[in-house]
């Protein structure tokens, strides 16, 4: 917090707050944290957690106290405890380690990533040439590549990619997409290559998940009726940063992504009359209640929701914790 913040007196002026909805955790999210807090009661800590589960650092601070250990490869891993995969997803050959090793295993990736997953092995086994839209070296992103050999599916990360890119066979390509992309930036890229490759094969229905879609249009509404977003998650949350930036496209005069109310630069709010707040899949709603708590401890404050959709989806346990 800035330490020389103007503190209102005591007329405190108002303000007021337009909550997204929906906004903060997904199935994806709320399924990959219960399985980690399943395997924890049902094995005891540590239980190893390959990734942070998600990319959220409250809520890893919070899993590390329940006694998950974070570790970036599985040799880091003892053979004799669990280990959970991360909800972005792991290469082919992390689950065949530990099948290899004998370890006690459960697979958080979201089953949305896992479509990619399988999507991808499918245009393999069909001959196509593939190449995934998405940010090199987020661990989603080295997942759905390592589901292949390495060399067979090529990176794209921006429209000069999509422009330069060239197929051994231009009559036999595909592409998929990493599933917390903006929605806009995907579509240029999809629509250049569509344009040079007629025949691409497309997913069914967009990779970028039904949670990501919902959360970035909710932005957009926020956009127009509030002065300034407040974004609250992680600056390693793909899906997060994506949310900051739609904001600032979609027309707000000011947007910053702040990891919980300790992040709020209290100039921030000189003219401001309306705040927009919102959440990434991976941010617990408790921060975005400290957040308006904050706010509210300075400004006469109205807070009202803005809702975009109703989101209904859950995802199954694996069966080893629900037996």
């Amino acid at each position: 917090m800035n330490a020389h913040s103007p503190i209102p007196p005591s007329g405190r002026r108002p303000l007021r707050v337009v909550l997204a909805s929906p906004r903060g955790f997904c199935a994806g999210v709320d399924r990959a944290i219960q399985i980690v807090e399943r395997t924890i009661e049902k094995f005891g800590a540590p239980v190893y957690v390959r990734h942070e589960i998600v990319h959220n650092r409250h809520v890893v601070d919070r899993l590390k106290a329940m006694g998950a250990v974070f570790i970036e490869e599985l040799d880091e891993a003892p053979g004799d405890r669990p280990v959970v995969f991360s909800a972005h997803g792991v290469p082919k050959s992390v689950p065949a380690t530990a099948k290899a090793r004998e370890m006690i295993y459960l697979d958080a990736t979201c089953p949305l990533v896992s479509k990619v997953h399988v999507e991808a092995q499918k245009h393999y086994d069909a001959g196509r040439e593939i190449v995934l839209i998405g940010h090199a070296g987020h661990p989603e992103v080295v997942g759905t590549m390592g589901q292949l050999p390495e060399g067979v599916v090529t990176l794209i990360e921006d429209i000069d990619d999509a422009r330069a890119w060239v197929p051994k066979d231009a009559g036999n390509v595909a592409f998929l997409t990493q599933t917390t992309l903006s929605v806009d930036d995907t579509a240029e890229m999809v629509d250049t290559l569509k344009a040079r490759f007629p025949g691409i094969a497309a997913p069914h229905k967009e990779d970028i998940c039904y949670a990501t879609t919902n959360r970035q249009e909710a932005v957009k509404m926020l956009a127009g009726v509030s002065d300034l977003i407040l974004v609250v998650g992680s600056t390693n949350s793909s899906n997060s940063v994506r949310l900051m930036e739609v904001g600032r496209r979609a027309g707000a005069q000011d947007a910053h992504l702040i990891d919980d109310a300790r992040g709020i630069d209290w100039t921030w709010f000189e003219g401001v009359a309306a705040v927009g707040v919102t959440a990434g899949a991976s941010a617990p709603e408790d921060l975005v209640q400290g957040v308006i708590d904050a706010i509210a401890a300075r400004y006469d404050l109205t807070v009202e929701e803005l809702v975009e959709a109703r989101e209904t989806v859950t995802f199954k346990l694996p069966r080893l914790l629900t037996s």
